[in-house]
């Protein structure tokens, strides 16, 4: 019988624009091979960069930045560095990331930030943590092209993110280093986001040692920031710690009620309450959710944050929450009424802005304070708003 070449029960092809044949099913894609990708592969390496307080960028936004976004962002930064970090005012600080940030190499902003004491605590994506893991490993992400050809990227096992390139066999290798760590951590029980995120950062440490120069989970667990992730299934590090359950037969939980109280507790305790937004989404109206969770949940009216910063391209108009104003957070009782002249937002994209505050910050007068490292404090504060929540409690009206 004379041999056709044709595979029984394949599915056939369809072609597209340019008459060539492209399976229906996807071949099973490279782990990224250097010789297969040379070409993609060949951009800069993308690095963490770390703002040093450059006088030439403050006197651009203090004289240069005079009107429309650009003027926001200047307030935005002296709202952030005259007030926020005033001495005067203990203002306890978070910082809020959604978008493909890490990735794009702002997480050294962010290190310069909480190594300078000026974040406090911060709650992320869980996109932005696993990325974050590639630069504490030495993988290498660089710089390419968005408009390239997608279905070429998937046969040589290259990962695109805009325009970020880097091989699938980082993916594999970065899920290989979270399953090792929770297999070996002894994790076995409920825990919060921060606990998972501070003992990820402890190993780290230890079997990286200096990669704290370079990782911002290393960095928050040293200088003891509490890091939380609101929706921590949604991210490769919540795929893994699925894998540990289902396989290793796991009692690690990720509890979400443990992060809505150790974030409440540590609003409670705050003299002051300030966030700096980046982008929206998720991490925005968890932090902001803290302040109604309060007065609405557990009957604490701790008044609303006193300062708030967004930067974010969603506009207003289409009723997203990204685009929610403080105005409007008013009236849920997360801003404080009496403060919207210390709130601002920056309709600008948070890859060109957050580097530009942070040079502003930096440099600033007020650009270090003692940290308060909170990461430790929380059991402490979590007692705190349980005594305080239980005596409202008892006060309330009893329903006949």
């Amino acid at each position: 019988m004379r041999r056709t070449g044709r595979v029984p029960n394949a599915v056939p092809c369809a072609a597209d624009v340019t008459g060539k044949c492209y399976p229906n099913k996807m071949p099973h894609r490279a782990p990224g091979s250097p010789k297969k990708g040379k070409g993609y592969l060949s951009g800069k390496p993308i690095r963490y960069y770390r703002p040093k307080g450059a006088a030439a960028i403050r006197t651009l936004i203090d004289d240069g930045f005079q009107a429309f976004n650009a003027a926001r962002l200047g307030e935005a930064c002296r709202i952030f560095a005259d007030k926020m970090l005033a001495p005067t005012h203990d203002t306890t600080i978070a910082l809020t990331i959604a978008g493909a940030l890490t990735p794009a190499g702002l997480g050294g902003c962010v290190i310069a930030l909480m190594d300078r004491g000026l974040v406090d605590v911060i709650i992320s994506t869980g996109a932005n943590l696993y990325h974050d893991l590639h630069y504490a490993l030495n993988f290498t992400l660089r710089r390419g092209s968005p408009f390239v050809d997608d279905r070429r990227l998937y046969e040589e096992g290259i990962i695109r993110i805009y325009d970020v390139l880097f091989p699938a066999q980082v993916l594999l290798d970065t899920d290989r280093f979270i399953r090792e760590f929770l297999a070996s951590s002894g994790l076995d029980r409920p825990i919060s986001t921060a606990d998972l995120h501070y003992e990820l950062g402890r190993h780290l440490l230890k079997v990286r040692p200096g990669c704290e120069q370079y990782s911002v989970v290393a960095r928050a667990a040293k200088c003891g920031v509490p890091i939380y992730t609101s929706s921590p299934g949604d991210s490769s590090i919540g795929m893994n710690i699925a894998y540990h359950e289902l396989i290793n037969g796991s009692g690690l939980l990720l509890n979400p009620n443990k992060d809505v109280n150790e974030v409440c507790a540590i609003i409670l305790a705050a003299e002051k309450n300030g966030c700096v937004i980046l982008g929206g989404g998720s991490p925005k109206n968890f932090y902001l959710q803290g302040q109604p969770t309060l007065w609405e949940v557990y009957g604490i009216p701790k008044g609303g944050n006193d300062y708030f910063i967004q930067i974010t391209t969603d506009s207003v108009v289409w009723g997203g929450l990204s685009g929610a104003t403080p105005a409007e957070a008013v009236s849920w009782g997360k801003v404080n009424a009496g403060v919207l002249p210390d709130t601002v937002v920056a309709y600008c994209d948070s890859t060109i802005a957050f580097p530009l505050f942070c040079e502003y910050v930096v440099g600033h007068k007020n650009g270090r304070r003692t940290r308060k490292r909170l990461v430790h404090r929380r059991v402490d504060l979590v007692a705190a708003l349980e005594t305080q929540a239980r005596r409202r409690i008892a006060r309330r009206p009893q329903a006949r």
